[in-house]
């Protein structure tokens, strides 16, 4: 008995709704998200790092204010759960560049210094089974390997996983006595364009330990590629002619909208009732 067309269920399917909606069924490949989550999280007493310089003003320091805080880069690793089939762990290390003020004495002029803050988290979120490997003509060659202990086997076939963060808020800082909080710097393993970004590397404190305290949002998903159909209309071309650039600044003005929130700013009621009633809530699995 010969073999069924692979797909054709499907074919058919797809032609019936073409003739109907009158639009025309194309094949996309595209990242489909699996599962997500978000967070709010406050890190509290994070330990500031420095390089040697900073940390000899840090050390001689009475007072800090923390002036901001941006994110420099982020580590994402994703692993199966065992016993949970098609769920993984996702483990974030994000580094933060932290800016003080710190002042020697009362009335001091300060002197601002940036060093670095790190935050590790885990989450666990469902990303479904695949079994297959991936290959694609600009991707480089690689091979797999024999080695058993090789943790990097059958890594082609995990979910991919994005991090989204939003830009640090910079809360609080301050110092302490290093000869009172004996704790060495963090073990992790430093990327090397975060040391390059601070110019050298970090030492520890003699006098004093900077702590600062972020707040930030995040929202982390599990995505794997897949093959879909949808209803395709046209092609997107510009319905508008580019404008071309004016190099009078006064014709520039003239186009903005008079900012009338800054001379009247909403009160909490007008807030409250113009707002949508939703609230941010974590989702995320630590």
């Amino acid at each position: 008995m010969p073999d069924a067309p692979f797909g054709s269920e499907q074919m058919s399917f797809q032609n019936e709704r073409t003739s109907n909606s009158g639009s025309e069924a194309v094949s996309i490949d595209a990242a489909r998200i699996y599962d997500s989550c978000g967070a709010k999280d406050c890190l509290n007493d994070l330990p500031v790092m420095f390089t040697q310089s900073n940390q000899t003003l840090v050390d001689n320091a009475c007072s800090v204010r923390i002036n901001s805080a941006n994110v420099i880069t982020s580590t994402v690793q994703v692993e199966p759960v065992a016993f949970h089939r098609g769920f993984y762990s996702v483990d974030m290390v994000f580094y933060f560049a932290v800016s003080c003020e710190l002042y020697s004495s009362t009335g001091a002029i300060p002197s601002t210094v940036t060093g670095l803050a790190m935050y590790g988290k885990r989450v666990v979120l469902y990303g479904s089974d695949g079994n297959v490997k991936s290959f694609s003509s600009d991707s480089p060659v690689v091979c797999d390997t024999i080695d058993p202990e090789c943790s990097c086997a059958d890594t082609n076939s995990l979910p991919r996983a994005t991090v989204q963060i939003s830009s640090p808020m910079a809360l609080s800082a301050k110092l302490r006595n290093y000869r009172n909080n004996e704790r060495n710097l963090p073990c992790n393993v430093i990327p090397e364009c975060v040391t390059e970004y601070f110019g050298g590397e970090f030492v520890q404190p003699s006098e004093n330990r900077l702590f600062a305290t972020l707040g930030i949002f995040t929202i982390t998903q599990l995505q794997r590629n897949v093959q879909l159909v949808i209803p395709s209309y046209d092609f997107c071309v510009p319905r508008k002619e580019c404008a071309a650039r004016t190099d009078d600044p006064c014709e520039v003005f003239s186009k903005i909208e008079f900012p009338t929130d800054s001379f009247f700013p909403p009160n909490v009621v007008d807030n409250e009732r113009g707002g949508d009633g939703r609230n941010f809530e974590c989702g995320c699995n630590e």
